[in-house]
C-alpha cells in the first residue's frame, strides 16, 4: 500500500492525552499520512492545543468538531472520514499512544479486501498519571521497560507491545467480529463508502465498532489480525457511562441476525442533515 493514509483520532475534552498522541504521531517513521481529529464536542482547550501542533506535527492536520450531545463516536468518526483525503483510514482513540512504527506496520498489513484490527495494552491509573504529569514518552520505551512495568503492575498485559511475525496466523480470525475495537482499526476508504461508515443509530458508549465490523464481513471484506504489530498504549480513564449499552446491544443483535451491509444512519445521512 503506497498511498496516503488518514489517521482519524477521536477525542473529547482530554487535551493532555491528545497531546501525548500527537507527540507520538510526530515521531512516525512512515510520514505519508494525514491526521484528522474527530472531536465529539470538546471545549476550547482542544482547539488551542491543535493550533500549537499545526505547524510542528509534520503532516497535514484537520480538526473536525460537532456539538457535544451525549457520546456520538460513530457520527463524529463519519465526519472525520468525510474530511479525510487518504485511500486507507486508521481509526485511533485520542488516549491511545502509538509507537513510532505504527503507521508503517499498518501499511505493511494493508491488503485490498481486508481490514486490520489492532490491539492495546491498558495502562493503570498510576502509570497514566505519571506519564501525563511528567510528559514521559512511553512510545519510545523498550521491551525490557515494558516487562518491568508489567511486573510492577503498570499495564494489564505484555502481548500488545511484543513484536511477532505471525504470517498466515493473522487470518485465523478472518470471519470473526468479536474483539475488534475502533480504538485501533484500519479500513480502506472504498470499503467504508461501501458500508456507509459507522451507524450513528448507536449513541452512547458501546457496540458501534462491532456493528461496523459485522457489516464489513457481510459485504465480503475479511479481517486481518494486527496483533504483535500495531499494538497501542491505552491511557487509563474512568469507566464510560453505559446507560445506552442495553439498547445498543439490542441494535447489535438485529445486525447479527441480518445480512445488512449499509448503515441505518451512516455517512450519507450527513448529506441530508440527519446528523442530529
Amino acid at each position: 500500500m503506497a498511498g496516503l493514509i488518514s489517521i482519524i483520532v477521536t477525542t473529547y475534552d482530554r487535551a493532555d492525552a491528545l497531546d501525548a498522541v500527537l507527540r507520538s504521531l510526530s515521531r512516525q517513521t512512515d510520514r505519508n499520512f494525514e491526521m484528522v481529529v474527530a472531536d465529539d464536542g470538546s471545549g476550547p482547550e482542544t482547539a488551542a492545543l491543535l493550533r500549537t501542533w499545526k505547524d510542528r506535527l509534520g503532516v497535514p492536520l484537520t480538526h473536525v468538531w460537532h456539538e457535544h450531545r451525549d457520546f456520538r463516536a460513530g457520527e463524529i468518526r463519519n465526519r472525520g472520514i468525510r474530511a479525510s483525503a487518504g485511500s486507507y483510514c486508521i481509526f485511533l482513540d485520542g488516549d491511545c499512544i502509538p509507537r513510532p512504527d505504527f503507521v508503517a506496520q499498518h501499511r505493511a498489513l494493508a491488503e485490498p479486501g481486508w481490514f486490520v484490527t489492532g490491539n492495546r495494552a491498558l495502562l493503570t491509573e498510576r502509570l497514566t498519571a505519571k506519564i501525563l504529569a511528567e510528559r514521559l514518552e512511553p512510545e519510545l520505551w523498550s521491551t525490557g521497560d515494558w516487562i518491568g512495568q508489567r511486573f510492577s503492575g503498570g499495564l494489564n498485559r505484555l502481548a500488545p507491545v511484543l513484536r511477532l511475525p505471525l504470517g498466515p496466523l493473522r487470518r485465523l480470525t478472518a470471519r470473526r467480529w468479536q474483539g475488534a475495537r475502533s480504538c485501533n482499526l484500519a479500513i480502506w476508504r472504498a470499503d467504508l463508502d461501501r458500508v456507509d461508515g459507522f451507524d450513528a443509530t448507536f449513541s452512547g458508549w458501546g457496540k458501534e465498532d462491532s456493528d461496523l465490523v459485522i457489516r464489513l464481513l457481510n459485504a465480503g471484506i475479511r479481517r486481518n489480525d494486527g496483533r504483535h504489530a500495531t499494538g497501542v498504549l491505552h491511557l487509563w480513564h474512568p469507566a464510560s457511562d453505559r446507560t445506552r449499552l442495553t439498547e445498543n446491544e439490542r441494535l447489535l443483535a438485529q445486525v447479527i441476525a441480518s445480512d445488512r451491509v449499509r448503515a441505518e444512519r451512516g455517512m450519507s445521512a450527513l448529506d441530508n442533515g440527519d446528523g442530529r
